[in-house]
């Protein structure tokens, strides 16, 4: 049996972040679109680096004891993450600079350096420096052991190497000046002679500036530099004391940490990069070179200058009219349950469910549980709109959710202020379930709608990922959504078992466990046995060894994974009969399906959880069974549909070859165009 059982988790998520490059680079996406994974490349870098690179750092210096304990070495492990990583930063600049610049030029949109910028756009360079600028740059001129400014997380700078301009001292002197990104727009359109479009960022107005910056100097040189700092919080291991106080305290500390990573110009020469390592105490590991640019997820915000022609085409979302045109929505749920499948479909139907909930007077209480949620959110104002109108609302809010904390304790504070009651995150487990109940009191006695989902209630998400999200009246179903809502509001243990729904430190281990069992057992009789799995990340080792014996059985097996996957498949005698895919596309691939064969009449489960080991063993998260045989055979086709596509999806495999799945004379499929025209049919047959 092979050693080498796993694929490194961090490894694996690099070889995803090469998917979103690679998409960039696919001449057949739109010019725009291609610029758009740049920026998402960018962006997912960045969280890995301030969140996994930083802790494997940590790690690195720690005792040997602790050290002991890991089953790899961060040092070892590091090595490989900068060699992937600045082989990756490579191909990125020479696609920004060899491909995608020419094509923009091919398109008359010129992104301009300073030294490009002609005599009609200097007083309107000038004038832009001075008005907007200015107060933001903040020029320094640095001296070793004296003045060594404090680089704020992820903001951009350049460093200038200077010289007297009278060479009266032969040596060099640095400052660093800041590229106020976080004030300004990074991208500013210049006036021009109308042929073409003339862009210029930020950075290249601040290295104009520098001379006059800094009279008396000559300027022999400028890079540009980018600290990223350990954004980790450290919280999920405490179990005592105030949570909610912990993490106010941590979120101060969050753009102070340490070091995690300087980028800087790969064009930068050794003595200039020798003087911020001793400037700023930074070891060899902590150096990652990239292109001229940092923080490219600006680019999500490029201009497009009406070219839709450089876009995707549209996909507009389908009004789910069964339930947006429904006179009375619960009424609609008694007939049967609904699933619906943002973005394909519009998210209205689920504000709707919200707000018609807070004008219902037959509603008497409404709980949600809140994960991420945007920054104007309608569902949050209908749930103030609910307290208004005496309703009892309560929302369980996860202020530990990464990146989030901030926004989750604000809009804790202001629902909280409208009389809404809100419970915050357990010490030690996070809350990852993504539920909803409504309370109605109707003549037969009070009832229970829910609406049960793969993703956040975030509007503004909803029209990027792909979740599931399922309306139901089914009291087998209801009933235990609201025994999940009296465990987080009370913390006690429920006084019924789950015996439908699956609930993370209940039963959902349990269940999960069992069904690959059966599958095994079958396979084992000679039976048809298959387990198919779509997810976000395959990371547990408890769930591949399950898998590698599964497959070792006789059980088929088919994985869609987004992102992580550290199960190796295709291995002789370990995962012959385990075929695994990733598809990077249009939309973020966020909804878990898992299907166990179960000989014929499958068991279906839609779930908000990944199989991680936190996710599996550290958060509440839920799964739920779909019992409708109309809903089951949408998830099977659909799942089917991702499977044969060989336009978006890569093979996975130990190699991390991220090869493309080309099938010989099978006609192109590509699946996220396909579901959303499948989706569209069923909508117009339904009529």
């Amino acid at each position: 049996m092979p050693a080498n059982r796993y694929i490194h988790r961090d490894l694996s998520w690099l070889s995803f972040n090469e998917r979103v490059l690679q998409e960039a680079a696919n001449s057949e996406n739109p010019l725009f679109e291609r610029l758009k994974f740049m920026a998402i490349y960018s962006n997912n870098l960045d969280e890995f680096f301030r969140v996994r690179v930083a802790n494997h750092r940590n790690l690195i210096r720690v005792g040997k004891k602790t050290k002991a304990r890991l089953d790899y070495d961060p040092k070892d492990l590091m090595k490989k993450i900068r060699q992937i990583v600045n082989q990756q930063q490579e191909e990125y600049s020479r696609l920004f600079e060899k491909v995608l610049l020419p094509e923009l030029r091919h398109h008359g949109i010129r992104i301009l350096r300073h030294t490009e910028i002609g005599p009609e756009q200097e007083e309107f360079i000038d004038q832009y420096f001075n008005k907007h600028m200015l107060p933001f740059v903040q020029p320094v001129l640095l001296v070793k052991k004296k003045i060594r400014p404090f680089l704020n997380n992820a903001a951009l700078y350049l460093i200038a190497v200077l010289q007297d301009a009278d060479r009266s001292q032969p040596h060099r002197s640095y400052a660093i000046i800041k590229v106020p990104s976080d004030h300004l727009p990074r991208f500013l359109m210049l006036p021009g002679d109308g042929s073409n479009h003339q862009v210029i960022m930020l950075d290249e107005l601040v290295r104009r500036s520098i001379p006059w910056l800094f009279p008396g100097y000559q300027v022999l040189n400028s890079y540009s530099i980018k600290l990223t700092r350990d954004a980790e919080l450290y919280i999920d291991d405490e179990f005592s004391g105030d949570l909610i106080e912990k993490i106010r305290k941590s979120l101060t500390k969050r753009n102070i940490g340490p070091a995690s990573r300087l980028v800087y110009d790969r064009e930068m020469d050794a003595e200039t990069l020798l003087f911020l390592r001793e400037m700023f105490e930074l070891d060899a590991i902590d150096l990652f070179p990239e292109g001229r640019y940092h923080n490219n997820m600006d680019f999500f915000q490029f201009p497009d200058f009406g070219m839709d022609h450089l876009k995707l085409a549209p996909l507009p979302p389908l009004a789910f009219l069964p339930l947006e045109n429904a006179p009375d929505f619960f009424e609609q749920l008694k007939r049967r349950d609904y699933l619906i499948h943002p973005p394909y479909h519009a998210y209205e139907s689920v504000i709707r469910f919200f707000e018609q909930a807070a004008l219902d007077s037959h509603v008497t209480a409404i709980k949600l549980v809140q994960y991420r949620v945007g920054p104007q959110s309608r569902i949050m104002e209908a749930l103030k709109k609910a307290a208004a109108n005496g309703k009892e609302v309560t929302v369980f809010i996860e202020v530990k959710a990464r990146f989030d904390e901030e926004a989750n304790l604000r809009w804790g504070e202001e629902l909280e202020q409208h009389g809404v009651r809100v419970h915050y995150s357990f010490p030690g487990l996070k809350v990852h379930a993504k539920l909803a109940i409504v309370q109605r009191r109707e003549p037969n006695g009070d009832r229970w709608y829910a609406y049960l989902s793969t993703g956040n209630f975030h509007e503004g998400t909803a029209r990027v990922y792909s979740d599931l999200g399922m309306f139901t009246e089914d009291e087998r179903l209801t009933v235990e959504v609201a025994r999940v809502f009296e465990f987080l509001e009370t913390v006690r243990l429920p006084d019924n078992p789950f015996e439908h729904l699956l609930v993370g430190q209940f039963n959902l281990n349990d269940v999960f466990r069992a069904r690959i069992a059966e599958e095994m057992e079958r396979a084992r009789r000679g039976e048809e046995a298959r387990i198919s799995l779509k997810l976000n990340s395959l990371q547990d080792p408890e769930y591949i060894d399950l898998l590698y014996q599964a497959s070792m059985a006789g059980v088929e097996i088919r994985i869609i994974a987004r992102g992580i996957c550290c199960l190796v498949p295709g291995v002789k005698d370990l995962s012959e009969r385990i075929q695994a895919i990733s598809i990077v596309d249009r939309y973020l691939e966020h909804a878990r399906i898992f299907i166990f064969h179960n000989g014929g009449d499958p068991h279906i489960y839609l779930s908000s959880a990944d199989w991680m080991s936190r996710n599996l063993h550290y958060r509440i998260e839920t799964a739920f069974p779909l019992y409708q045989p109309e809903i089951r055979k949408l998830i099977l086709d659909l799942f089917e549909i991702q499977w044969a596509d060989n336009q978006k999806a890569r093979w996975l495999d130990r190699q991390l070859s991220n090869r493309i799945r080309q099938e010989h004379k099978e006609p192109p499929r590509r699946s996220q165009h396909e579901t959303y025209f499948y989706l569209k049919r069923r909508l117009e047959q339904q009529g």
